[in-house]
């Protein structure tokens, strides 16, 4: 599922208009890394929520700039198992 997520979040960097040459799981989402404003970072929650049916709380968005993208990706896919976890 991590993976799913990862070029999930990855196209839509892309999408986005983001140059994702040198993006690795160890690259930032905020400043020094992919270098998200909070509009962007607010636009690819926004794409996750829809994609995955999560909700981010409004109080993550500082949060979600400090990570990276390999926390980021594996933060969704641990929260998509435990909802899947909980409906069954």
């Amino acid at each position: 599922m991590r993976d799913d997520v990862r070029v999930f979040v990855i196209e839509q960097l892309t999408d986005m208009n983001y140059d994702i040459d040198d993006i690795d799981d160890d690259t930032t989402l905020g400043p020094s890394g992919v270098d998200l404003e909070s509009l962007a970072l607010a636009d690819l929650s926004v794409r996750v929520e829809d994609r995955y049916g999560l909700k981010f709380a409004d109080d993550e968005s500082e949060k979600l700039a400090l990570m990276t993208v390999g926390e980021f990706t594996t933060m969704i896919a641990d929260r998509v198992a435990a909802t899947a976890d909980g409906n069954s």
